[in-house]
């Protein structure tokens, strides 16, 4: 059975017995969403292009804290977007209520995100002005799409874990909806993963990680493709 922690910032994470790992870091789970997603990832793409809307992929939905993060950022700067989380076991409605993640975003947006939770697993859902969130799922090796993505979060369970989610094909695969000038970021960095995103024609940079780790990967699309 899954419970929760409280970790270092006050904020909450659940532990998954199965798997052996809990959903966020223990030194923060709301700290290290906000660091390796938003400021590593979406704040920094936005620093570097000027989109009119942004698209984002998420490999590990989970507790949906980094769409809840990301959702009520581009809320306060006016930008679109659109969502796609792809994730093997969803959770019941009633464990994402738990959380207590509606203390870090606005009111109408953890409101809304709770009512149309359940819906975005069958199909796309508008959650806020200018934001549709889709979740899919089903195994990452099956998820297609025609749509590609801005920014992909990478926010699966550790390698230690859940090793068959960190292959080298795995990464190939969800990397190619990735758009050129794309950015992949995970709170992770090991030789294997650096050595594959650059046979892919990324750029791959080492930057500060969140609280409890040294650095993380951040990666930028720049194959073309």
């Amino acid at each position: 059975m899954m419970e929760f922690v409280v970790t270092a910032d006050g904020s909450k994470t659940l532990y998954h017995p199965e798997v052996g790992e809990h959903y966020h870091s223990r030194h923060g789970a709301v700290q290290e969403s906000r660091h390796v997603f938003l400021q590593m990832g979406l704040r920094h793409y936005l620093s570097t292009q000027a989109p009119e809307a942004v698209t984002i992929l998420e490999v590990g939905f989970g507790t949906g804290l980094n769409f809840l993060l990301s959702a009520d950022y581009c809320h306060h700067q006016r930008i679109p977007l659109t969502y796609i989380g792809v994730e093997k076991h969803p959770l019941p409605p009633g464990t994402l209520s738990q959380t207590g993640y509606g203390a870090y975003v606005s009111d109408a947006l953890w409101s809304s995100f709770l009512a149309r939770y359940e819906d975005s697993l069958r199909f796309g859902q508008p959650i806020s002005e200018g934001c549709q969130l889709e979740i899919i799922p089903t195994d990452v090796m099956q998820f297609d799409t025609w749509q590609r993505f801005d920014i992909l979060y990478f926010d699966a369970f550790a390698a230690v874990h859940q090793p068959e989610l960190w292959t080298a094909e795995v990464i190939q695969y969800v990397c190619r909806n990735l758009k050129p000038g794309g950015v992949f970021v995970t709170y992770a960095i090991t030789g294997n993963l650096k050595r594959t995103l650059k046979a892919l024609g990324f750029k791959v940079e080492k930057v500060p990680g969140a609280p409890g780790k040294r650095e993380m990967l951040r990666a930028t699309n720049q194959s073309g493709r």
